[in-house]
């Protein structure tokens, strides 16, 4: 469950766990225009001792080129450990789409708004 926050962005609190143990929440964009899993800033990845898999590239929403790294990370997803991909990107963290593949989106678009991911029925 999340929030529409006063910038309009769907946020949602994740749950997010490094290879060893460490565990620490974090406020993520939903971005509906990111067909990845999901980004984290290079010093939580850090933190959390991930690691480096592959290199990858995105193209951006001004049509740019990004070349960063991509490392494997541990999110507690509907309950359950899920292991997937996040990029190393210096910006707030952005859940993709690709990690809410077939759940279902729900958002209230106002400031406080509800933002809700559920199993479909």
């Amino acid at each position: 469950m999340g929030v529409v926050s006063a910038d309009y962005e769907a946020i949602i609190r994740l749950e997010v766990q490094g290879p060893t143990g460490q565990k620490r929440e974090v406020d993520a964009v939903v971005d509906t225009g990111f067909n990845g899993f999901l980004t984290l800033p290079p010093p939580l990845i850090t933190t959390l001792g991930l690691t480096r898999r592959r290199r990858g590239r995105a193209i951006l929403a001004n049509g740019s080129e990004d070349i960063f790294d991509i490392y494997s990370v541990t999110v507690l997803w509907d309950g359950q450990p899920r292991y997937i991909e996040t990029g190393a990107v210096d910006t707030t963290p952005l859940v993709g789409m690709a990690l809410l593949d077939g759940y279902d989106l729900h958002v209230r678009v106002a400031i406080g708004g509800r933002v809700a991911i559920e199993t479909p029925r």
